[in-house]
Order: C-alpha cells, then structure tokens, then sequence
C-alpha cells in the first residue's frame, strides 16, 4: 500500500463461521480496524464484505485474524490467516540492495502443562520464588499453555523451500513480522550483525547493532544487514529444539555450497532503550495504572488474565479518553509471563523501560518482560472505541483486555 493513498478492500470468507480482520499498526476508523470490541464490521460465514481506508502510517504493518478462539485451536491466530502489510512511505531513499520479508509462524498446536520458562534476572527470581510459594499454599497448578510440532519462516520449515539469495557486499534490509499465536522468539544470523532501523514499522532514533533479534508476539523489526561472511548459514531461533523443529531459514551467498552452518550466539538481553533518546519524558495529562494479574486454572483449566484485579467484561462501560491529551499507560506485570501487549488504532511512545527514561521509540507492541515495568505515552488520533490487549492469543481470550472510548 501507499501512505495516504485510499485503498478498496475486498474480504471473501470461504469459511463457515464469521471472521473479523483486523489491520495491525494503521490508524484508521473502528469500523474497518477488526475488532469485535470496537464494533467493527464483520465478514460473513460463506460472504463478502468491501470498504475503504486510508493507510497510515508509512511502515511494517501486518493484517490478521482477530476471533476469539477461547478453546478451539483452529481459529484466530493460531491459523495461517494472516499476512505482511507495507505501507510505502512517500520518500524512501533505498539505501539497500535487497528487500527482504520475512515472517515466523508455528503450525499444530496442542495443549501441554509444560510453561515456556524465559531467561530471569535475580529480581525478578526472587519475586517468582515468592510466587512459587504463593501458588503452593493455595494448592491450584497453572493451567494449560500451548505447544507446537511445526515452526517456520514464511511457511516453509528449515530445509525446506528456496534459501535466502544474496552477494557479497550487499546491504539487505530484513522486514521480521513475529506472526504466532503465542510465542515470543529470538532469531540470530551467525558471522553477521542486525542493524536495526525500524520497530514495529517505525524508525528509531538511534539506529544499533545486535546480534539477537528479540520479538514479542506480533512485534516487528526492521534491520540491515552488511553481507560480508560468506557462506551458507542458518538464520534462526537459538533454540535448538524449535530450531530442529523447523524455525530457521537459509542464507546463501552466491557461488557458495555445502551443508548450512550454524553457531550458538552469546546469551543477551533485549533493551528497547538502546535504540531510543536518553531523556525524561514530560508529565502526561493522565497515568492509566494497567497492572497485569494471573489466576492459575489448575489442572485441565484456562488461566484467567486481569487488568487491575478484574478479568475483561464486555458489559462493563468502556473508559473514557479525550483526543488531544496525552496518556500514559503504566504498565506492571505482576507474573512470571511475558506478555506482548498491543494497542489499537494508536502507536505509543516508549518513556520508561525497567526504570531507565527514554524517549523517541514507538510502536504499538510492547513485550512486558515478568515482574517488570514499562510506561508508554500515546495521544489518541481518532474517536471512538480502542481496544487494548495481550496479543498471545490464550492470554487475550480469557481476560487480558481491556476497552477505551476516545471522545
């Protein structure tokens, strides 16, 4: 698409039940974003639905399903309903010689007691031992989470499909879209830096070089690349088992064969500062305190996700904002989860991350690591209802929500 320029889009539903698109990271009308909290159109079971809208803004966006699917596996995002979306933006200078896409997504999932633990700092060790203890002394186990037996980058597992083609000396620009339903992933490239230009679309303030990529579910990341390794290598998760399992693609410089190789990278931490300004944001209008809570479901239950001590109520009356003001949404994750948490029809401003003040980094997904605190500031673009959320779909089924009303 062309920022600015209107579009006519046409939604065909083969399927046999309704289906709501949702069009991630544009600033566009309720009506046409895809939510069924926001009241948005609906494509019919066996229909067709045509509007227009207006892209913006210029960047990485993606398109998806946003059903429910509470229980039922083969709906919503755990399906391959769901797309890239690049806005052109109205100047683009190309310093690049290749521009590639490149979307993760995992296939087959099935329920499992198993918890995905994530890398914890002694802080927040500590606090999950107190949870531990917590847990014990109410005697109710963690629900279910998901699994998966098939991980892939544009649907294709490692070894299988066309490898990533490139020359030496070339600049390519990767666009990674983190497509699952649940999974938040790290990709590294070994022999090779990610300098990365762009999150979730928008450019950053200080453009970095890191080794490990590090994207929350529906995050993206925009990074170039200076091919000057030759060989033929492995782009993909650290992970060895997701990895043996099919998240990975392969990177072949021209003129160079064999098997493709792979090294470990370091262990490291994801620090959105590192790509923003050094500064102390100014004092919003108004700070929405959004403290993320978890009732474990015990065995062979959903957990149940709160905001603020309370599970989402589609009765209850949504919050009201006023356009113009500016918001600061506190964010604290009181469990032992990360939690990729998504704002519709906005962008925010990143103005405090772990206690460190920056400033200039925005998207509109943010990973909230366990036990920690982020704070954001966005100033609502257009009336009517936004709908807030954890874009990990078993988290945003059952509870982790959250509807504004801008007036």
């Amino acid at each position: 698409m062309r920022e600015g320029v209107p579009v006519t889009v046409d939604l065909f539903n083969d399927t046999d039940s309704p289906e709501l698109v949702h069009w991630h990271g544009q600033i566009i009308l309720a009506d046409v974003d895809g939510a069924a909290e926001e009241k948005s159109l609906v494509v019919p079971a066996n229909g067709h639905l045509r509007y227009r809208l207006t892209p913006q803004p210029a960047g990485a966006r993606w398109v998806h399903s946003h059903v429910m699917a509470m229980s039922d596996l083969s709906r919503g995002t755990y399906t391959g309903q769901f797309g890239f979306v690049y806005v052109e933006p109205k100047s683009q200078p190309g310093a690049y010689d290749q521009e590639i896409f490149l979307a993760t997504h995992e296939w087959e999932p099935f329920y499992t007691s198993a918890e995905d633990a994530e890398e914890m700092d002694p802080q927040q060790k500590a606090r999950m031992a107190e949870l531990a203890a917590e847990l014990k002394k109410n005697d109710k186990p963690n629900g279910w989470e998901i699994g998966y037996q098939r991980f892939t980058i544009n649907g294709k597992c490692l070894g299988f499909g066309e490898p990533v083609r490139v020359k030496e000396g070339q600049r390519v620009l990767f666009h990674f879209l983190n497509a699952s339903a649940t999974e938040n992933i790290q990709l590294a490239l070994p022999g090779h830096m990610f300098q990365v230009v762009a999150l979730d679309g928008n450019p950053v303030p200080h453009p970095q070089a890191v080794e490990v990529l590090d994207l929350g579910t529906a995050e993206r990341i925009d990074a170039v690349v200076e091919m000057k390794n030759p060989g033929v290598w492995i782009l993909g998760t650290p992970k060895d088992d997701d990895r043996r399992d099919g998240m990975g693609i392969v990177v072949e410089y021209a003129n160079k064969t064999g098997q493709p190789r792979w090294i470990k990278p370091a262990k490291s931490v994801w620090d959105y500062t590192l790509f923003g300004d050094n500064r102390t944001a100014p004092a919003p209008d108004e700070v929405i305190p959004l403290v993320i809570g978890k009732i474990n479901g015990g065995t062979g239950g959903f957990n149940q996700w709160t905001l603020n001590g309370k599970v989402y109520d589609e009765k209850a009356e949504p919050r009201i904002l006023h356009k113009g003001k500016r918001y600061r949404l506190a964010f604290d994750n009181q469990t032992d989860d990360a939690h990729p948490v998504h704002l519709h029809r906005n962008s925010f401003e990143l103005t405090n991350v772990h206690g460190k003040p920056t400033g200039g980094v925005v998207k509109d997904v943010v990973t909230l690591k366990g036990f920690k605190k982020i704070d954001a500031d966005f100033t609502p673009a257009m009336d009517g209802l936004v709908l807030f959320h954890c874009h990990q779909q078993l988290h945003m089924d059952y509870g982790f929500k959250l509807l504004f009303n801008v007036t």
